[in-house]
């Protein structure tokens, strides 16, 4: 079963007993990451967190802390499949057409595969439902969390970063934390050999004056996140990989704004742009390295 949004996932997770929801209040101010921390080293389930303090938002934690939870993510096949993928990824990167019909038959259930590659772009897409513009935007009432003691602030931990440069059509769709620092305002903390800072170095080096558009998308189906993850080849976009990884198309609402495509089925999407020489210090903050 392939998933085009966040919630038919959970619910899926549910009937598997691989959701739980927590109903008491729950402070983003660490309790939120603990929570998620103990069922991460349990082998516990995903955590709908549906009474965070101060937001009308729900928190899902612990989403990918299972083995059986990124199987069904990937239209519920087994994590082998992933060697089959990597070789169907090498086979997009330098392609080798059958020679024969007998090798055309034997390659047919991976060019098959292929048809899920490109994108479809629609029209409606969940998060339309409400729009906040400019001023009226405040940051502060999602639930995002402060995740260690020692942090400077609030971050945005599992956002998918939405970039495009200037020499290449793909769009590159990455995780990249965010600190936020004012109700419409977050530093952007991206690696130099990272897709999304070469795709604003190749802006810059193009556009100097001008500001770097960026989506930031919360609550994007499973496959799309998984996607995000993944090293696929710089060539191809994190979108066509997870229609591979879903056996379905990724259907994409394209900004205005921006020009940059956003999963239609997410749940929030943040559209805005970095100014050129508009940085901020970041930190200090707890991370994996």
């Amino acid at each position: 079963m392939s998933f085009h949004d966040l919630r038919g996932f959970l619910g899926r997770l549910e009937r598997e007993q691989q959701l739980a929801r927590v109903g008491s209040e729950v402070d983003p101010h660490l309790e939120t990451t603990a929570l998620s921390l103990r069922a991460l080293r349990e082998g516990g389930p995903a955590l709908l967190m549906q009474h965070p303090r101060g937001s009308q938002h729900a928190y899902l934690g612990n989403l990918m802390g299972h083995r059986r939870r990124i199987e069904l993510a990937m239209a519920d096949r087994p994590l082998s499949s992933l060697r089959e993928l990597g070789t169907l990824l090498a086979s997009i990167k330098e392609p080798r057409w059958p020679s024969s019909l007998r090798q055309a038959l034997a390659q047919w259930p991976e060019l098959a595969q292929l048809a899920h590659v490109a994108p479809q772009n629609v029209r409606d897409a969940a998060f339309l439902d409400r729009s906040i513009e400019r001023k009226d935007i405040d940051l502060a009432e999602l639930p995002i969390q402060h995740c260690w003691p020692g942090d400077a602030g609030k971050l945005i931990t599992l956002g998918l970063v939405v970039t495009r440069g200037t020499r290449q059509t793909r769009q590159n769709v990455a995780i990249y934390r965010q600190q936020v620092i004012g109700p419409n305002r977050v530093i952007m903390r991206w690696l130099p050999h990272r897709g999304g800072a070469l795709d604003y170095a190749d802006w810059k080096r193009a556009h100097p004056q001008q500001p770097f558009p960026v989506l930031v998308v919360i609550g994007a189906d499973p496959a799309t996140l998984l996607a995000a993850v993944a090293p696929v080849p710089d060539t191809l976009s994190e979108y066509e990989f997870a229609g591979l990884l879903r056996g379905q198309r990724t259907r994409l609402w394209r900004s205005e704004l921006t020009g940059l495509d956003a999963p239609a089925g997410a749940e929030i999407v943040l559209e805005g742009f970095i100014h050129p020489d508009d940085t901020a210090l970041e930190g200090p903050f707890g991370d994996h390295t």
